[in-house]
């Protein structure tokens, strides 16, 4: 059984005797400006105004008038309270879908990697935060790719200028945006750290461009099921 004195020594009685005690405090501020401006209003002599107006001031002085007109305000907005915080980690807000978030690199359907190591996205770059190192596909000497791919993103400025440089939309800006860290230098990334982001972000992959476009595949030894080109005599 809750005892009297402990229900007097509860945060929620104390503070319901700060509520009380403000509403006095502004319920007779409010009644001191009525009077005062009644007997403002019959004063015509000078003197008499010019006392009145000292007698005004003294008053607004002991009663806190402009102190309890703002917290006028306070207590109007804490009884009609509407959270709008959101409670972080536990609640997160849905982010739209062109946030631009954490850089990734993409995969096409097959697991391949989508990027042919042209550098258009290291030339696009403003901070010059992308660095690739690009080498010939084995066995395959008409195509590229990209043997080594850093991002340091302590200078990414998140602008998107490299995703809409790349030709074959290897790059993507994820939703990711809890990326504090203690140690600025493990936010440079490699390729198998911004492929992983991409593994994770974009769960759809799309088919290889070979097998998007057909007419692309013909001269491609990719497609191996692909009928021959018939050219006309």
């Amino acid at each position: 059984m809750v005892s009297t004195n402990n229900v007097l020594h509860t945060p929620l009685f104390s503070f319901g005797i700060i509520l009380l005690i403000y509403g006095l405090l502004i319920s007779f501020g409010a009644l001191v400006n009525v009077l005062l401006s009644g007997i403002w209003g019959e004063a015509s002599d000078g003197v008499a105004t010019a006392r009145m107006t000292k007698f005004h001031a003294w008053l607004k002085r002991i009663t806190f008038y402009e102190i309890l007109i703002g917290m006028k305000a306070t207590l109007r907005h804490l009884l009609h309270y509407q959270p709008v915080t959101f409670q972080y980690p536990y609640e997160k807000r849905v982010l739209p879908d062109n946030y631009r978030g954490m850089l990734a690199l993409l995969r096409y359907d097959d697991g391949t990697e989508k990027c042919v190591g042209c550098d258009l996205c290291e030339a696009a770059c403003p901070s010059r935060v992308i660095s690739v190192i690009s080498a010939e596909v084995p066995d395959e000497p008409t195509k590229r790719y990209a043997r080594e791919y850093y991002m340091d993103m302590t200078r990414c400025l998140f602008c998107g200028m490299c995703v809409e440089a790349c030709p074959v939309d290897a790059l993507g800006m994820t939703r990711e945006y809890e990326w504090s860290v203690y140690d600025k230098r493990s936010l440079r990334l490699n390729k198998q750290q911004l492929l992983a982001i991409g593994d994770r972000s974009f769960p759809i992959r799309e088919k290889r461009l070979e097998f998007q476009h057909p007419n692309v595949a013909v001269f491609n030894i990719a497609n191996q099921t692909h009928p021959p080109k018939r050219f006309c005599a």
